[in-house]
């Protein structure tokens, strides 16, 4: 009866660690994210879309990237309804749930620049991760010069 019981324990530790998913050293869940998109400046108008994707091997809740221009913003912004305001260059927007080896939801925003500029640099990266841990944070950080031409630049 006492061996059952401790079969019992384990078997029901075992399933709370597999669907916490792979975890480090340190008992923290692993993930992996990355983001893919686009960017197009015309005037003061940018338009960024962005997807983001966890490489896992663990699912993250939910994660939050942030997007840095090199020029300042207009003071007034119209964002998306998971995206907001940090500082005169920064947003901050939410990726929603992310399943291992899967795309998140798209995230489509638009800004107006404070005055006219013939460029400027986005920078995106994590800045919170669900409480995952990416150790390669090489891939989520990412730094795109848009040009005043109207053309799309990926990353």
């Amino acid at each position: 009866m006492r061996r059952m019981k401790a079969l019992a324990v384990s078997g029901a530790a075992l399933v709370a660690v597999a669907a916490a998913g792979p975890a480090r050293a340190g008992g923290a869940p692993e993930a992996d994210l990355v983001y893919h998109g686009s960017a197009v400046m015309y005037g003061k108008r940018v338009e960024v879309r962005l997807t983001p994707r966890n490489e896992g091997p663990a699912r993250v809740p939910g994660a939050s990237v942030r997007l840095r221009w090199s020029v300042p913003l207009a003071d007034r912004q119209t964002l998306p309804a998971r995206c907001v305001r940090a500082d005169q260059r920064t947003v901050v927007c939410g990726t929603g749930p992310l399943d291992a080896d899967g795309l998140g939801e798209q995230i489509a925003l638009g800004v107006t620049l404070r005055s006219k500029a013939s460029e400027t640099t986005l920078e995106l990266d994590t800045v919170w991760s669900g409480g995952t841990v990416d150790r390669d944070r090489t891939n989520d950080r990412t730094r795109v010069l848009i040009l005043d031409t109207g053309d799309d630049y990926s990353f």
